[in-house]
């Protein structure tokens, strides 16, 4: 079952997160203070958990992204994280289709993310754009147009993502 996150879930989102990215090669062991950051900021505008027999398995974040161009309605993915001993069983990919399925019906015009293109391709991500963000590769910057063009520009993740939730 999805649903969105209500009262209540903070730690078990935070634990989750926490053991999803534990051990992970790309990962800093940041990644749950980040959603907890934009939480507290206001920013977490779709927040989504998975739940099997009662209990939380995965969680997605979507917060606002901004664009050189002044471009808006666009959002960032992430952190995504699936409990390890259910991971494989397509709770992530479920979690990321719904997600975009709500922001695309809710007008979104895109949204974009850092992560390993052979994974987010599958959902329609792609690096075939003219977008850059600081000290990210360009071919780990992904896009999906949701309703409308991917904009060209600098994309800007908001700060929680870095420590300042401000």
């Amino acid at each position: 079952m999805l649903r969105p996150e209500g009262p209540g879930d903070e730690a078990v989102i935070g634990a989750v997160t926490a053991a999803a990215f534990e051990g992970h090669p790309h990962s800093d062991g940041s990644e749950p203070q980040i959603v907890a950051r934009l939480r507290a900021a206001g920013v977490l505008t779709l927040s989504l958990v998975a739940e099997e027999k009662g209990e939380v398995v995965g969680h997605v974040a979507f917060s606002p992204v901004t664009f050189s161009g002044g471009e808006q309605g666009w959002f960032g993915l992430g952190p995504i994280s699936v409990r390890p001993d259910v991971q494989g069983q397509g709770i992530g990919s479920r979690l990321v289709r719904e997600g975009l399925r709500r922001l695309r019906e809710d007008g979104a015009m895109g949204c974009v993310l850092v992560g390993e293109p052979a994974y987010y391709q599958r959902f329609g991500f792609s690096t075939e754009h003219d977008l850059s963000t600081p000290g990210v590769p360009r071919e780990y910057l992904l896009a999906l147009p949701l309703n409308g063009p991917v904009p060209s520009g600098i994309v800007a993740f908001h700060p929680g993502f870095f420590g300042d939730a401000a």
